[in-house]
């Protein structure tokens, strides 16, 4: 869960960190997916990735190409405890996402 991200994004040929917040301001829910690596001998990795979609218009303006994909809090459980046998279900629940409008400010 988060309320605000951020991102890198070209700024007249300059690395520049943006911060984006929804408005009004929310938690957000995100759709993430993880892994558990083991080898012999190895100490287990876990490691997680956040989904991320295309932008809305605010956020490609501001000079980003994606956004996580914030998922309504009714389909969280749904999320979390898939239905191993229909992968169409998951795909509804990103289809089916909180699209908050996001304000951006300078972060550093």
């Amino acid at each position: 869960m988060i309320n605000a991200f951020y991102e890198h994004v070209d700024r007249d040929g300059k690395d520049t960190i943006l911060d984006f917040m929804p408005r009004p301001a929310q938690d957000m829910w995100l759709a993430c997916l993880w892994s558990r690596w083991t080898a012999p001998g190895q100490p287990d990795l876990l490691s997680f990735a956040v989904i991320m979609d295309e932008p809305p218009e605010e956020i490609l303006a501001a000079g980003h190409t994606r956004c996580p994909i914030p998922l309504k809090p009714e389909n969280i459980d749904a999320w979390l405890q898939p239905d191993m046998g229909n992968p169409d279900a998951q795909y509804a629940l990103l289809d089916d996402r909180e699209r908050p409008y996001y304000e951006h400010r300078l972060a550093a």
